[in-house]
């Protein structure tokens, strides 16, 4: 029984029962991203094509034109059926809206594994490979109030989301961080439900530069005084950087952030950021080939990482600023690693 190895997990491969197995040459995959710029996505397909070259299968790729865009995302399933692909990666723009077409991949015995953001609801999919973003989130949210200390009784804090679709991964990142801070969660499946007078507001970003300055003025307006500020992505976070520093605040708030992207880790360094989560797209979409290789070959579908209903990727808690509590890397060690 073959073994998937990841920086922080092992996962096994578990019997899917009749499938129909075939050759190396015969074995092709799909991968569909959100769009084709953020860096997240492109070094998932850097991953994805490296594998597939090594193992001989056949890979063609989509993605949305913008996040948010499941019209797309449903119209290259349609292709990948079309075509009798082997498997399917995707990060799905919409959770729940892309189910129809992917069942109707599974239907025509296509294994689909999403990557980085579960469908709803998550079985939808034969298979999830992503990094833990509540516990993504929830690192942050311990260091921010690690930081702060005692201060962070009275702390006024900025929520710089995704978008308002719910629940998706920038929920997991936005509610595990108000619980590593310690803040008590409403219903964890959604943003914005919470009652504690510490939370300025909500706004969302697009998970772009441009969207997180937008949405840190938003928050600035409603009150000046904001000192942490959580941001869904480090673009966000960039944005949100120059609203603060156009308000001469850059230096006396707490930015954290989820990604561990090179430009991020960087940020980090030149003080921008605090500290960010860092997770392994090359790793995900990589084993996800490897995973699409085993159903063709085998009929054999992967497991979930053993007490989680997914398959856990990794993730590291990237500071040059420890806290006592939480354990995190450099930023030296989180530039080896980095992506983009």
């Amino acid at each position: 029984m073959k073994k998937f190895a990841a920086s922080t997990a092992l996962a096994l491969i578990a019997c899917a029962g009749a499938a129909t197995t075939a050759s190396a040459q015969d074995i092709s995959a799909c991968l569909i991203t959100k769009t084709d710029t953020n860096p997240f996505f492109v070094k998932m397909k850097e991953g994805a094509q490296a594998k597939a070259d090594e193992l001989g299968i056949a890979l063609k790729t989509f993605a949305g034109k913008v996040d948010g865009d499941n019209e797309t995302q449903v119209a290259a399933i349609e292709t990948c059926i079309a075509d009798g692909a082997s498997g399917i990666l995707i990060t799905a723009s919409s959770t729940s809206a892309i189910v129809p077409v992917v069942e109707q991949a599974r239907d025509a015995g296509i294994l689909v594994i999403a990557l980085d953001t579960p469908l709803e609801p998550i079985d939808a999919a034969d298979a999830t490979f992503a990094t833990d973003n509540f516990l993504a989130g929830e690192l942050i949210g311990k260091w921010a109030a690690a930081k702060l200390g005692d201060a962070a009784a009275d702390a006024r804090i900025a929520m710089l989301d995704l978008d308002i679709s719910q629940p998706t991964v920038g929920v997991l990142r936005d509610q595990g961080f108000l619980q590593g801070f310690g803040i008590d969660l409403g219903d964890p499946n959604k943003w914005g439900d919470e009652d504690d007078d510490r939370i300025v507001g909500n706004d969302v970003t697009q998970g772009n530069q441009e969207g997180g300055r937008r949405a840190m003025e938003n928050l600035l307006a409603q009150d000046p005084e904001i000192n942490v500020v959580y941001t869904i992505n480090e673009p966000a976070a960039a944005g949100a950087y120059e609203a603060l520093k156009a308000m001469g605040r850059e230096n006396d708030v707490l930015i954290v952030s989820v990604d561990g992207g090179c430009p991020g880790v960087q940020n980090i360094a030149d003080g921008v950021i605090g500290a960010t989560s860092q997770q392994y797209p090359l790793l995900m979409a990589s084993l996800g080939i490897e995973a699409i290789h085993e159903f063709a070959t085998t009929g054999e579908k992967p497991e979930p990482t053993e007490g989680k209903n997914f398959f856990d990727t990794g993730v590291a808690l990237v500071t040059d600023e420890p806290a006592d509590g939480v354990d995190s890397i450099s930023v030296e060690e989180g530039m080896d690693l980095c992506w983009g």
